[in-house]
């Protein structure tokens, strides 16, 4: 048996699989980012209000694209348009698990008019007691620009 191996000191760490963890977890991280941002990408109109508190749960928010197209948050994919009755009942289900869950209408200032009003008649037949409109704050999106 020979013991006269050299011993590394403890200062030379290899630190190559570290290195390699860091990337990998980088690039997860850049994959990732892009996905978490939610909803569909709406031009809303400018108002300055308060923001409504959102207590603990997520809240239902319905988006209406500038072409009138409704989306919703809770369903499976957020990204894909919904015809009314799949809105309907999707809403409903959810209300039927927590009736206090805050609802929110998303409506890009370009759609129609008459597709927001729609959206807030099937909220409406859906048992949605109150609807909240949402806004961006004009200083807020001249600081973003």
């Amino acid at each position: 048996m020979n013991t006269n191996k050299k011993r590394r000191p403890m200062s030379e760490i290899n630190v190559v699989p570290y290195i390699d963890v860091m990337l990998v977890l980088l690039v997860i991280f850049m994959i990732t980012a892009p996905l978490l941002s939610q909803g569909v990408k709406v031009d809303l109109p400018k108002a300055s209000a308060k923001p409504l508190s959102t207590k603990d749960q997520k809240p239902i928010i319905v988006t209406i694209d500038q072409y009138g197209r409704y989306f919703l948050n809770i369903s499976d994919s957020p990204e894909k348009p919904v015809t009314a009755q799949p809105l309907l009942t999707q809403i409903q289900s959810a209300l039927n698990v927590n009736q206090q869950r805050t609802v929110l209408v998303k409506g890009d200032q370009n759609a129609n008019y008459g597709k927001i009003i729609n959206a807030m008649v099937l909220l409406q037949q859906a048992g949605v007691d109150k609807v909240g409109l949402m806004t961006e704050n004009p200083a807020e999106s001249k600081s973003h620009k």
